[in-house]
């Protein structure tokens, strides 16, 4: 899973010198090693560990776990997203989205990087671990894998169906929350990672879009480059309908009550029509400029927002009664 990170104001392809880097403040050193983590991509992610673990409890799960299972989920995917910018520097310094990041203009070395990024993976296997259990901790740590490894060295640099299986990372924090929970999975759970793993391609697709000279320049073939708009946005919309297909059947599957069915047929309807829109735009050979394909972007970060809130208020009120 991903989102728009805030550009630096640091020019393309600069470099800072080891003096320099010395003559940051403590503070600047922190925001740099901070925005490594990525927090906005890790926010979306909590979104989906949150609510599953009210789903998995039925009710109200304890508030030392739900802060101790939000800690190590948000240090693993800050390991996997430091990982992620070191393997990827060299993409990153040729697009203009990223060309701010620390590891581009030299503010953090890649040495210290790599430490920082494998220190944070460790340190969250053995906090979920201890403290909450090995199952959430190893699924954590094949998430971590399957994003750096899977996604990032295999997939990203050789193939347009990169976010498709490459996505997989970002479903299971979903199982994560669930296991963090009952120690266990379930088919609930497994419904869920398969909402977010349909939900994927409809959210990333459309920025890519926007930024496919970015991903040009930059050699990565993702599916809007090599495809003309019209079947880009065919497959959002084929994947729309499988999202919101599949978050209709946790209402048998999980036992869902009315709050969850109506926020699911209400926010999948808005996405659908989103997607349709962005094919529509597609067909009428639309410019960028006119095709607007960050409108689907930003709204399917609200769908999937609207829906967990769904996930753990529809218990809540059962569990009020």
């Amino acid at each position: 899973m991903t989102a728009i990170e805030p550009r630096s104001t640091a020019a393309r392809g600069t470099s800072q010198t080891p003096e320099a880097r010395q003559e940051r403040s403590p503070r600047q050193v922190v925001a740099d090693y901070v925005s490594l983590t990525k927090p906005r991509i890790i926010e979306l992610l909590l979104v989906t560990t949150f609510p599953v673990m009210f789903l998995a409890e039925r009710g109200v799960p304890d508030v030392w776990l739900i802060v101790a299972t939000l800690i190590g989920g948000s240090l693993s995917a800050g390991s996997a997203n430091t990982l992620n910018c070191y393997l990827d520097r060299d993409i990153d310094a040729k697009m203009h989205r990223t060309e701010g990041r620390p590891l581009v203009t030299g503010a953090i070395s890649p040495r210290n990087a790599l430490i920082f990024g494998i220190a944070l993976g460790i340190i969250s296997s053995l906090w979920l671990g201890l403290l909450v259990n090995w199952l959430s901790a190893g699924l954590s740590l094949a998430a971590n894998v399957l994003y750096v490894g899977f996604y990032t060295v295999l997939l990203k640099r050789r193939t347009s169906q990169n976010i498709v299986w490459g996505g997989v990372a970002g479903c299971m924090p979903v199982l994560i929350g669930w296991s963090a929970v009952t120690n266990s999975l379930s088919w609930a759970a497994l419904v869920l990672f398969l909402v977010v793993f349909f939900w994927t391609p409809p959210h990333y697709w459309p920025l890519s879009m926007r930024f496919r000279d970015d991903y040009a320049e930059a050699g990565v073939p993702m599916l809007p480059v090599i495809a003309k708009d019209v079947a880009v946005a065919r497959q959002v919309v084929l994947y729309s309908w499988a999202t919101v297909a599949t978050s209709l059947a946790l209402v048998p599957v999980g036992d869902m009550g009315w709050i969850y069915l109506l926020t699911a047929v209400v926010s999948g309807g808005v996405f659908l029509l989103e997607a349709h829109k962005l094919l529509a735009r597609a067909k009428s050979h639309a410019s960028n400029a006119v095709l607007r394909p960050m409108r689907l972007f930003h709204y399917s970060i609200s769908y999937l927002t609207l829906l967990f809130i769904g996930v753990a208020v529809d218990p809540l009120l059962h569990f009020a009664l």
